[in-house]
């Protein structure tokens, strides 16, 4: 191909639409609850070749059009008791940002084969570089605006795959860059049209053995934890109606088949506590005896008040001393447990706005406690999608993972579901135990491999006690995790600017005019 070539179209604008209104669809279905992961190289291979040949206006519209199809779909949930407004809301940024995302994928497929034509950049470097790119898009969405937004990640669709211990090596946006860029190299040794030559397969062969073949990190059991978690199913949705400790006597009526039990601790969701213990003496009385029932630490959460502030707390409590180790949320959500900005939103959609009335503040205490000499690392609902988090968790020294959340406003949705993938994908990425517990569902236990080791049905209250293995050891993920992001995101944007650079010097090394044109035109 020469320097001046632009590669054409794969497919004419209209099949592009439709090819990236379909993956995205297609896209969704590699996420609960349908869950057939392979779809996912489906959805990301129908989007690339949508993409390629375009213009930037053109890739911004199959961008747009490949967002929307699948925001639309995998967050349906949020209309649960929220409405349409925050779901177009939401997903009109998410799309938004798909497609602005879309226009430099697009010019890496131009750029790279412009400037170093050859099969083997066709096959190797072109691939990378629109992993990265996705991958980058990914990061960028995952942290902007606000605190971001990283659910539709395209690694963690793999939970109940075969790929999912890959992330214990690279993390989640490894196993997205893994999975992009096999997908990219497929397509691209498609277009080559050399498929009888086997060597020409050898890259997108080779990224797939390392998805395959790579086993999982192995972290160090050292014994096992004997943990009591509770889902009292109680009234805790923010439009249900309650009287006031409703969700409070709820769990504690879930609890009572655990008393006399041989316990290690007892873990309550979040938002099981429906009144702050930290200033209601009763309530605090109530967890005093509970955790002398039990003869056990409790882990529990509620919204606290210190000062001015208001948090959402996860509590270590002792019978008789109290809450003696806190952690407040570090990502509150946004239009959910706090409204940034909010004198524009109000302007926009008062109503709306007016409904939301919590403030939580962030928190900057770590996401771990000490319970008895036993590490725990923590998140509070959906605080699991940053990977800062559980990161940080792990490297103060959690043993395993309790997850705290309330799903009470999507109840009979995905999102439960979704949400547990996270926490299955967290347990692989780590190789730690996780406990995660909802208010009203889905609640389970989950091995350091990602295996179930025990379950309550979603929508009724019950129990679990449960051996929970306890592991140490920093899995390479959690060690070079941000290594890996840095190197993926900013890094792959710097080659393509670079591509930009290199293009605009050849460009007006072909245009300008030979030094002898330059003299006869000044002698004339």
């Amino acid at each position: 191909m020469s320097v001046a070539a632009r590669p054409r179209p794969l497919l004419p604008l209209w099949a592009a639409v439709l090819a990236a209104a379909a993956g995205g669809a297609i896209l969704d279905l590699a996420y609960p609850s349908v869950g057939w992961w392979p779809l996912a190289f489906v959805g990301v291979g129908l989007s690339l070749v949508s993409l390629i040949g375009r213009g930037a206006w053109s890739a911004l519209l199959v961008g747009l059009v490949f967002g929307a199809s699948f925001y639309l779909i995998h967050i349906m949930w949020i209309t649960r008791y929220l409405g349409v407004i925050p779901w177009f809301g939401l997903a009109g940024i998410e799309t938004l940002f798909m497609g602005l995302g879309a226009i430099p994928l697009s010019l890496a497929y131009r750029w790279m084969p412009r400037l170093w034509p050859g099969p083997w950049v066709q096959l190797i470097a072109v691939p990378a570089l629109v992993a990265g790119l996705w991958t980058a898009r990914e990061l960028f969405m995952g942290s902007w605006p606000y605190t971001g937004f990283p659910w539709g990640r395209i690694g963690m669709s793999q939970s109940e795959s075969p790929l999912a211990h890959i992330a214990s090596w690279v993390g989640v946006t490894g196993l997205t860059f893994l999975m992009v860029a096999f997908t990219a190299a497929v397509i691209e040794w498609a277009r080559l049209g050399r498929i009888r030559d086997l060597r020409t397969g050898i890259p997108a062969a080779a990224t797939a053995v390392i998805l395959l073949v790579t086993p999982a990190f192995p972290t160090t059991d050292i014994g096992e934890w004997r943990v009591g978690s509770v889902q009292g199913n109680g009234p805790s949705g923010y439009f249900d109606e309650r009287e006031r400790n409703a969700v409070l006597n709820a769990q504690l009526a879930a609890s009572v088949p655990l008393f006399g039990e041989d316990l290690d601790v007892l873990v309550w969701p979040e938002g099981g506590i429906d009144s702050d213990p930290l200033a209601q003496d009763s309530t605090a009385a109530i967890l005093n005896r509970l955790a002398t029932e039990v003869d056990a630490p409790l882990i529990v959460n509620a919204a606290t008040a210190r000062g001015d502030d208001v948090f959402n707390t996860s509590m270590l409590w002792i019978a008789g001393e109290g809450a003696v180790q806190l952690h407040d949320k570090a990502n509150p959500v946004p239009m959910g447990e706090y409204v940034p900005d909010r004198w524009f939103f109000e302007a926009i959609v008062p109503d709306l706005i007016g409904l939301i009335q919590r403030e939580y503040t962030p928190g900057s205490n770590p996401p771990f406690f000490n319970v008895d000499g036993v590490g725990v690392g923590l998140a509070i609902c959906f605080d699991v999608i940053y990977d800062d988090v559980i990161w940080e968790g792990a490297r103060d020294g959690a043993e395993l993972y309790v997850f705290q959340t309330n799903n009470a406003d999507f109840r009979d949705t995905d999102e439960n579901l979704q949400q547990l993938a996270f926490a299955r994908m967290r347990a692989i990425e780590t190789g730690r135990s996780v406990v995660n517990l909802s208010t009203v569902g889905t609640s389970q236990v989950i091995a350091p491999d990602g295996t179930t080791l025990d379950g309550l049905p979603a929508g009724e209250a019950g129990h679990m006690l449960t051996e929970v293995p306890l592991r140490t050891g920093l899995t390479p993920a959690v060690l070079i995790g941000p290594v890996v992001q840095l190197i993926l995101g900013w890094g792959s944007l710097l080659v393509l600017v670079g591509l930009d650079v290199v293009t605009s010097v050849r460009r007006r090394t072909r245009t300008a005019p030979a030094p002898e044109e330059t003299d006869a035109v000044r002698e004339s």
